[in-house]
């Protein structure tokens, strides 16, 4: 297994994100953390109590965060190895009720802040190897009558996915997206309705609820170079919900 990497995880402090950090650290990896909340960061700092774990607060929709992430990597690690674009927002709001900002807002979070922070990135990752993990949705597969700009948004990500490994291909950066079905995390099981999260267990071959640690091994196998030859694809972690 390759160690001492320098890995990029945006999403950082939420229920997903914190667990790949997590992962990467026990790993001999160095993590930069990306989140929207100070304290958030701060917690997860305190929890992980790790000399290579760095913290940078910050919005993957303004550019000029993106920009003080990768300033942060470079003076961390001089390069970045690993990118896990986790990042995410997923409101509920009934389609009638989307106004022209809200959908630009979800759009900017989800998929132009997932071309934001690659564009800031990529530069570092000019080292003849490199990994970068989009996390698209398995909503995309079905749709969803109350998140409509949230699905639109990671659609997106999978096309982007596949155009930037086209891109980078020659460079031997691997590019591939991670859709996972709904996963029970604290902020989802707060706001989910329970008719929609006992509807996605019931929709799985393996009927439980798919919670953060059902992702972990499908980020660190990606990360690896035992998917030195995987590159544009859709890896779907949903229990079996959709068999693509």
């Amino acid at each position: 297994m390759k160690t001492g990497r320098i890995v990029v995880v945006t999403g950082a402090a939420g229920g997903m994100g914190k667990l790949f950090v997590a992962r990467f650290l026990a790993n001999d990896d160095t993590v930069i953390a990306s989140d929207t909340s100070e304290e958030a960061l701060q917690k997860l700092q305190a929890e992980l109590g790790h000399e290579r774990l760095h913290v940078k607060r910050g919005d993957i929709s303004d550019e000029r965060d993106t920009q003080a992430l990768a300033d942060l990597a470079q003076e961390a690690g001089g390069r970045v190895d690993v990118l896990v674009n986790a990042a995410g927002w997923f409101p509920i709001q009934p389609f009638e009720e989307v106004t022209a900002d809200d959908f630009r807002k979800v759009v900017d979070i989800n998929l132009t802040g997932t071309f934001l922070v690659i564009k800031a990135i990529y530069p570092l990752m000019k080292n003849g190897w490199g990994r970068i993990i989009n996390f698209g949705s398995g909503s995309t597969f079905v749709g969803v009558a109350t998140q409509a700009h949230y699905v639109a948004a990671k659609a997106g990500v999978t096309g982007l996915t596949r155009s930037i490994a086209r891109a980078l291909g020659g460079e031997n950066i691997t590019v591939n997206v991670i859709t996972p079905g709904l996963t029970v995390t604290p902020v989802v099981k707060r706001t989910f309705p329970s008719e929609l999260l006992d509807a996605s267990v019931k929709a799985r071959a393996i009927q439980r609820e798919e919670i953060a640690e059902d992702l972990v091994g499908a980020v660190f196998f990606l990360a690896s170079p035992d998917a030195d030859f995987i590159s544009g694809q859709t890896i779907n972690v949903d229990g079996g919900a959709f068999m693509i």
